[in-house]
């Protein structure tokens, strides 16, 4: 009799032993078929796109450089994803922005005659004069020639304008400033005026009154 009941014991403790264990490849099959099946890799095939409002030949304006004019519209596969950009030229600085059109946000389009009109206006005003440290005020106007805002170009203009052509009254960091909001200024007034460069000239310096400087000296 106590055999029998060993052999009983036995049984079901071997019996137990084989359901755990089928138990246990049930689960590796399906960890396995679960690894062997991959996710779902969606590709991007296009960028995504901003809505375009720019056109070949379109004089644009890039906060950092200034006027440019778009010269091509063209297409590029870059990690299977295709990419439309402008090629802008900006003359003055004899450079070629290379810009994708889902980041044309940071173009704007040159100014209307009225906000030509006005800026003339702000040329007309009187400069004001801070008592700040230069290095301050420097760091103040190169943030506003870069702003890409033609008011805050026109104001720097205006403030550093010294009614005079002789070196000695600017400092030299003083005249670069003025030259760098100048030219600016003044490419963009060309472009919306299509006027040329000479007659544009003379219409921002007798807003500033350095014509009447340079009638003096003649």
């Amino acid at each position: 009799m106590p055999k029998k009941k060993k052999t009983k014991k036995l049984k079901k403790i071997k019996k137990a032993k084989n359901e755990k264990s089928v138990v246990k490849l049930k689960d590796k099959k399906s960890n396995i078929s679960s690894s062997d099946e991959k996710p779902e890799i969606k590709k991007i095939k296009k960028q995504p796109t901003e809505k375009r409002i720019y056109n070949l030949k379109d004089f644009v304006v890039y906060p950092k450089h200034g006027v440019g004019k778009i010269t091509s519209i063209e297409k590029a596969t870059i990690g299977e994803i295709d990419i439309q950009f402008y090629k802008i030229l900006v003359e003055k600085e004899k450079l070629t922005l290379t810009v994708p059109i889902n980041q044309q946000s940071k173009l704007r389009p040159i100014s209307s005659i009225n906000q030509i009109n006005k800026c003339v206006s702000i040329l007309k005003t009187k400069p004001k004069i801070k008592r700040t440290m230069w290095s301050r005020r420097a760091q103040e106007y190169d943030q506003k020639i870069n702003s890409g805002k033609i008011y805050e170009l026109a104001e720097v203009v205006k403030d550093l304008n010294k009614n005079t052509d002789i070196i000695a009254d600017q400092s030299y960091s003083e005249r670069q400033l003025f030259e760098k909001a100048y030219e600016r200024l003044k490419s963009e007034f060309e472009a919306v005026l299509k006027i040329s460069p000479e007659e544009v000239q003379k219409k921002m310096d007798k807003a500033l009154g350095r014509t009447k400087l340079s009638e003096e000296i003649q």
